[in-house]
């Protein structure tokens, strides 16, 4: 069978809601002992329930990325009963504004998650890695090569998980241990709706339109999309992948404008 992780266990953050829990059931479908990191532990439990139900493994903790501490006792908790081969680092905060409507409090907010949250994750996780190889996946965006308006902080992060993924695939290649990164453009999730509505109320179906087709393709993505790709980059069908990233885009970066 392709794309068969029996055996493996991974970790993912942000894996109980949107294309977390996609990636998580994805992975779990394929026989992976999938440990879900989660801000929002009933999301994280809902997940849980809905692997085993359907005759997967998995297991759910509350835990802020943003926290080293939390993180490194959480990991601990994990590699005391099994071994980590994947790590998935899918948490993040959005945020919307240019430079000049973006409070340093927000600045802070957005590089504690989306980046030191990889950082406090990665490093967790990678002397142990380094005995065996491993896999890690991180979520970067278009955002991480092109200018997105409005997008100032949220931009800056993403470029830094971007090369935080090439750093780590040059520095632990040695060790048999592959990183990449996906790069969406526009997802369909619960936070798309969610804050359609709470900022066009008045016309939520025209701005579902209109961002839909700011992909050259039509549409937004759809979260089962992502995992599609993060399962092919996990398995031992791309040990010749790392150090790449990967627009999952629907030609947006490539195709706007031209």
């Amino acid at each position: 069978m392709k794309f068969n992780l029996t055996g493996k266990t991974a970790v993912v953050t942000g894996g109980g809601s949107g294309i977390g829990k996609a990636i998580s059931v994805a992975l779990a479908e394929q026989g992976a002992n999938v440990q879900i990191l989660e801000m929002n532990i009933e999301n994280a439990i809902s997940t849980v329930e809905e692997i085993q139900k359907n005759g997967g493994k998995a297991a759910a903790y509350q835990c802020n990325v943003a926290n080293q501490k939390q993180v490194k006792e959480v990991i601990k908790n994990i590699t005391e009963q099994t071994s980590i081969d994947i790590l998935i680092n899918n948490a993040g905060i959005a945020h919307v504004g240019n430079i000049e409507n973006t409070a340093e409090e927000d600045l802070d907010q957005l590089y504690d998650v989306n980046v030191k949250g990889v950082y406090h994750c990665i490093q967790a996780v990678i002397s142990e890695m380094k005995s065996k190889g491993g896999v890690i996946l991180n979520m970067a965006s278009i955002a991480s090569t092109v200018g997105i308006f409005d997008r100032f902080a949220y931009s800056m992060t993403k470029g830094a998980v971007l090369t935080m993924t090439y750093s780590i695939a040059k520095d632990y290649v040695k060790y048999g241990i592959r990183c990449n990164c996906i790069s969406p453009a526009r997802i369909h999730t619960p936070f798309v709706d969610g804050f359609i509505k709470k900022n066009y109320p008045d016309k939520q179906a025209e701005m579902f339109e209109k961002l839909s087709k700011t992909q050259p393709i039509g549409r937004m993505g759809e979260p089962e999309e992502v995992a599609n790709l993060a399962l092919y980059l996990c398995s031992d069908e791309a040990s010749f992948i790392t150090g790449s990233n990967y627009a999952l885009d629907g030609g947006f970066v490539t195709l706007n404008g031209n």
